[in-house]
């Protein structure tokens, strides 16, 4: 399987709503840490992460987290 890119190395922290949210897998979206359909002839597709609360989240931005689509601090041995 082809590796996604780093889009960065370090977490994207956010307040987030609840609702659905589209997590980009490939690391090629504009919107990230979001997917903007980027992904479009890849293998990659983006992963569907539902908020229930309002609450701080801490998004995966390297990509490699064994925790997708939340940072499990990966990011520091890259």
């Amino acid at each position: 399987m082809k590796k996604p890119e780093i889009s960065g190395k370090m977490p994207r922290m956010l307040e987030m709503e609840p609702g659905d949210y589209y997590w980009c897998a490939c690391g090629k979206s504009k919107n990230q840490p979001f997917c903007d359909g980027s992904h479009q002839g890849s293998e990659f597709t983006p992963l569907h992460t539902r908020i229930n609360e309002k609450k701080n989240v801490y998004w995966c931005m390297c990509k490699s987290s064994a925790n997708k689509p939340f940072c499990d601090g990966t990011h520091k041995d890259l």
